[in-house]
């Protein structure tokens, strides 16, 4: 019976033995081991092999790229705003003996450290600048940290603003103007708009204008054409321009009209026209027709116009 607990023991101790060591080590991490309190070697991922009671190793550390989101800090700018920014920060351990041995909390250490040079770094820009320059604030950002950090065994790949959140008053004003600058590109855009109408609907009547004029000169050419091609008399050409004359008198606006002597002209050929065969004696003058009562008498017209 005593054979077999100390069998027990023994087999129990081995396999304590045995666990203490062989260390294996996951992919992508890393682990300090000390012996009797002093750093000796960093075990690799895999298995490992260690003096078990002399050899300790150290909790694993992580060496992917890690993500880490810091509270919002108060910032002043350099117009004296106070704004709030919250970082997200991306960095990854590449020598685990000195991130373990060379700071006692890095991850802490680093968030200080941002905290510190965000500060310096909007304290040297206005609000405006500090809202449109995320990109420079972002590389000034992580120069200096990943400078800082690079003792402690720690890469700083990207440093990235989440937010930033301006006072409310500034909001407000922001959002005013905001605002104004939409209603002014509006009011800009109709007026745009009106011009550009007027000046089609302008262009259009020119054309229009255009179109009738040479319509009209057209139809004038077509005239004269015809006119002269066809050779009319002057008897013909007396009896049109008499023709004319009532239509001149039924305006509404016309109390007084003069006759000039071509319509005298015109008289005389319709009269002899009409004269019978063999006469001399001068034909009887022929009234004009009336224009609201008022007549017109050729001879006085014929007067008046020759002086």
């Amino acid at each position: 019976m005593a054979e077999l607990i100390v069998g027990l023991i023994a087999a129990l101790l081995a396999v304590v033995l045995v666990l203490r060591t062989i260390r294996i080590v996951p992919q992508a991490r890393a682990s300090n081991v000390e012996r009797l309190g002093r750093y000796l070697r960093t075990l690799e991922p895999g298995l490992n092999v260690v003096i078990p009671f002399v050899d300790r190793p150290r909790a694993l550390i992580d060496l992917r790229e890690q993500v880490v989101s810091f509270e919002p800090r108060s910032v002043i700018t350099e117009d004296n705003l106070v704004v709030h920014i919250d970082t997200v920060l991306y960095f990854q351990v590449t020598d685990p003996r000195a991130a373990a041995y060379e700071i006692a909390n890095y991850i802490q250490a680093i968030e200080q450290l941002t905290v510190t040079t965000l500060r310096n770094v909007i304290g040297s820009l206005d609000l405006e600048k500090v809202l449109t320059s995320r990109e420079h604030i972002n590389s000034t950002l992580r120069g200096v940290l990943d400078e800082a950090s690079g003792k402690w065994g720690i890469r700083v790949n990207r440093v990235e603003l989440k937010g930033i959140e301006p006072p409310t008053s500034i909001k407000e004003s922001m959002e005013k103007q905001m605002r104004a600058e939409r209603e002014k590109r509006a009011t800009i855009l109709a007026a745009e708009g009106l011009r550009q109408s007027r000046i089609l609907t302008a262009e259009g009547d020119r054309q229009a204008a255009i179109l009738r004029a040479e319509g009209q000169a057209k139809a004038i050419d077509t005239v004269f054409e015809a006119v002269h091609r066809n050779d009319p008399d002057p008897k013909l050409l007396a009896y049109q321009y008499l023709q004319m004359l009532p239509e001149l008198a039924k305006a509404p606006g016309n109390t007084f009209w003069v006759i000039p002597s071509e319509v005298t002209n015109a008289l005389q050929q319709v009269s002899k026209a009409f004269a019978p065969e063999g006469s001399t004696a001068p034909a009887p003058p022929i009234a004009p027709p009336s224009n609201n009562g008022l007549t017109a008498d050729i001879p006085k017209a014929e007067k008046l116009t020759d002086q």
